[in-house]
């Protein structure tokens, strides 16, 4: 058997302790399986005297500067899993890069702030940068893009790409509760931080989807370019009305390549229930990829976690030790094309209008002539009960109004845009709709 992998490893928290529990667990067959044993010879983190697990640290040299451990000559591969897109994360990767270390992380915000710079990095020190664990926790949809999938030409991928946002959805559907209830019981089971809003915000999903739009187009990481709507705005009301309709809202990440650019975008989505990624609920998380020979691929599995987590960068780290070498994004990093950008208001698809109309002869002739006019064309139209719609601020009676549902066939979402803000404008909605897209998946 030849030489350990020396590994040294910068944090010690949930997803740093799951890592020394499948080493403790499955070292032995690790080693069989790749030739190599895996010894962690160095840590850092910011406490000494915490318990992680029942692990015997005391052998294993301990740095209180993440950096320095990084800059470590006794180490061949360095385990990043501070989190954070700055430093010292971000310091303590590159200097190991530069000492010509491989490098590991589960760093969602560095690749997707800086993953470019990284790679190019890497690359010139004729090193390894992996970060299957930044997306998708124990889904291996990194290797399956860069590696699979390698002979295909990639025009899609989309999915859930947040546990905590998924949750509260599938909660919201199931148990007909208000958002906020579910949010809190979501913090107090741990799936939601105390301030959820990188999560429920559609950051979190964002920073995942920026990766993998790199991965799958070849592009310069883009994370500014990404469209952000969250779950914040759904209401138990839009629930209820896409199960009528015969859908359930997802929050989905999805990029695509189209004729005027690359979409990036974050945001509610209706799809239709029976399809695949309807069916993929509480904390899981789902990539669908479309490939030119593959076809249609959906990866499903524990989005976060220490376990699955702590798997994902054992399987980059046991990568190295077999000698793999692949760019980081799956071609070289010179090779990374500018980031074009796509309009957002150029999106095609269907929406749903939850809108609260006066209830007068003529609003809702007014309103489809209106859509008319920008060449929308309405798939259905349905009424609800009075009142049934929750709005904000000040309102009319519910006798003097009448809640109406829509929804459209594929329309350009500017022309939706212009629709929407002409009715308001013209007086015929109680306030501003809301608007929900449809991904025809």
């Amino acid at each position: 058997m030849a030489d350990s992998l020396k590994l040294a490893v910068a944090g010690l928290g949930t997803v740093g302790t799951g890592l020394l529990d499948l080493l403790a667990e499955r070292g032995e067959a690790i080693a069989q399986r790749i030739g190599r044993r895996l010894e962690v010879v160095a840590v850092s983190a910011r406490t000494r005297d915490k318990a992680r697990g029942g692990h015997d640290l005391s052998r294993i040299r301990w740095f209180d500067d993440p950096v320095a451990l990084a800059g470590d000559a006794n180490a061949d591969v360095f385990v990043e899993l501070i989190g954070g897109e700055g430093d010292p994360a971000k310091a303590a990767v590159e200097q190991a890069l530069k000492g010509g270390r491989h490098v590991v992380t589960a760093n969602k915000a560095l690749i997707a702030r800086s993953g470019t710079a990284l790679a190019r990095l890497a690359e010139a020190a004729g090193v390894t940068l992996s970060f299957e664990a930044a997306v998708a926790g124990g889904i291996p949809v990194v290797k399956t893009m860069r590696e699979s999938l390698a002979g295909n030409e990639i025009n899609r991928v989309f999915g859930i790409l947040n546990g905590t946002c998924n949750y509260i959805l599938t909660k919201m559907a199931l148990e007909g509760r208000e958002f906020h209830d579910v949010l809190e019981e979501a913090q107090a089971l741990g799936y939601a931080e105390a301030d959820p809003t990188f999560d429920i915000g559609g950051f979190d999903t964002a920073h995942k989807l920026a990766i993998l739009t790199s991965l799958a187009f070849g592009t310069e990481v883009a994370l500014d370019a990404v469209y952000v709507e969250g779950i914040e705005a759904v209401t138990i009301e839009d629930i209820r009305n896409a199960q009528d309709l015969g859908y359930k809202i997802k929050l989905l990440g999805v990029a695509a390549r189209t004729e005027d650019g690359i979409e990036q975008r974050v945001h509610p989505t209706l799809v239709r229930k029976g399809s695949p990624i309807a069916d993929v609920d509480g904390v899981f998380n789902a990539v669908a990829i479309k490939g030119s020979f593959a076809g249609d691929l959906m990866l499903e599995g524990r989005g976060a976690g220490a376990r699955p987590t702590a798997s994902s960068v054992v399987a980059d780290i046991c990568d190295i030790a077999r000698g793999v070498r692949i760019g980081a994004f799956g071609v070289p990093a010179r090779q990374l094309t500018p980031y074009k950008r796509a309009r957002m208001r150029a999106h095609e698809g269907g929406y749903y209008v939850a809108l609260e109309l006066y209830d007068r002869p003529g609003e809702v002739a007014a309103v489809a002539r209106i859509l008319a006019d920008e060449k929308i064309s309405i798939a259905s139209i349905v009424q609800r009960a009075r009142g049934s719609l929750e709005l904000n601020g000040p309102r009319p009676s519910p006798r003097d109004t009448a809640p109406f549902i829509l929804i459209t066939h594929d329309t350009l979402e500017s022309a939706m845009r212009r629709a929407l803000e002409t009715i308001v404008d013209k007086g015929h909605a109680v306030a501003k709709p809301r608007m929900i897209r449809i991904e025809r998946l």
